[in-house]
Parts: C-alpha cells; sequence; structure tokens
C-alpha cells in the first residue's frame, strides 16, 4: 500500500525530526557531574546540582600525604573565590600508601583544626580500582576526553566550569595556589 506524497512528506520530516532530536538530546542533557549525589562528610546526601552556575574544583584529599599541605592553598583559593562563585569540593581516599585512614570524623576534626578547612568535604570514597566511586568513574573516563585517565596520586584536581564542564584536570604537584590553577579559575569565574 503506497502512501500519497504529502503523507510521505510528512512521515520523512518528523522521521527527520525526530532523529535531529537524538542528536542533540545528550548535548542538551544536563552535565553528568551534576548527575551525581554523594554523602557529605557528615553523611548528608549532597546533589552535585547544588552546585549549579558555580566553578567547581574537584580534589581528591589525604591526611597524611606530602601534599596534604595543600590544603592551606586549596582554603586560601576557596576564601578568595567563593564569593565570586568557586567552590572546592574535597573527596577523601585512602586509594594511595594508605594515606588518609581515618574515619570522616577523624578527617572532618584533622581538616577543621590543622587547615581551618570550611570548603565543602564529603565521605572517604575510593578514586581508583574496582571499586573506584562513579563520580570518579565519570571524571577519569567521560567527562572529557582530554582530563581523562587514572588518578595517579593524592589531591589531582577537576575544575569544571558554571555550567558543569570539566574542562582542565591538574595533577598532584600542581599546586592551587599555583599561575596555572589560579588564572583557570579567574578566567572560568569571568564567563
Amino acid at each position: 500500500m503506497d502512501m500519497p506524497l504529502h503523507s510521505t512528506i510528512v512521515y520523512r520530516l518528523v522521521t527527520l525530526a525526530g532523529l535531529i532530536l537524538l542528536g542533540i538530546a545528550p548535548l542538551l542533557a544536563a552535565p553528568g557531574l551534576y548527575n551525581f549525589t554523594l554523602p557529605s562528610i557528615d553523611g548528608e546526601s549532597i546533589p552535585l546540582s547544588t552546585y549549579k552556575g558555580k566553578v567547581i574544583l574537584v580534589v581528591n584529599v589525604a591526611s597524611r600525604c606530602g601534599y596534604t599541605p595543600q590544603y592551606s592553598a586549596l582554603e586560601s583559593l576557596y576564601e578568595k573565590y567563593k564569593d565570586k562563585g568557586l567552590v572546592i569540593l574535597g573527596f577523601p581516599a585512602n586509594n594511595f600508601g594508605a594515606q588518609e585512614p581515618g574515619t570522616n570524623a577523624e578527617i572532618k576534626r584533622f581538616c577543621s583544626t590543622k587547615y581551618n578547612v570550611t570548603f565543602p568535604m564529603f565521605s572517604k570514597i575510593s578514586v581508583k580500582g574496582e571499586d573506584k566511586a562513579p563520580l570518579y568513574q565519570y571524571l577519569t573516563e567521560k567527562a572529557n576526553p582530554a582530563v581523562a585517565g587514572d588518578i595517579k596520586w593524592n589531591f589531582t584536581k577537576f575544575l569544571a566550569d558554571r555550567n558543569g564542564h570539566v574542562v582542565a584536570r591538574f595533577e598532584s604537584a600542581v599546586t592551587p595556589d599555583s599561575p596555572e590553577v589560579v588564572a583557570e579559575v579567574e578566567k572560568l569565574l569571568k564567563e
């Protein structure tokens, strides 16, 4: 049974429109960073969508690492730019040399007494291996091919723009107050 010419044209247009929508749907969806809900260091469920519209620096942290003094630079960066829209999210992880062995309560106490940390801290998670947290699966495998790859050590930093797109990665040795981190943060805060 043949369709009349008018019906054929309408059918093809509807099919084409559907294919176009399917093609752009992933672009219209909220960035993956906002799709995660994780427990804060106090155990409260925090949707990362809470931070929509902010520039986000995600950092895997540890209390007994050679890079642990970066807590000071992270806090300074947070204090300097939080009112302009920066948020730093700390994720304690015990994946490297058992350098974060404490409980969430011990980690919180350490961070607040030794480094006066006021930026949001989350419950301890795994950032590599078979038990890698879904957030870190996303950051290291799916967020942006330019920043993909396994976490090599504590204090690896991922920077996301105000739309939740992960745009940069800084390895452990790059301090939060380094010119490259500060320049990228300032650039994103202006957007």
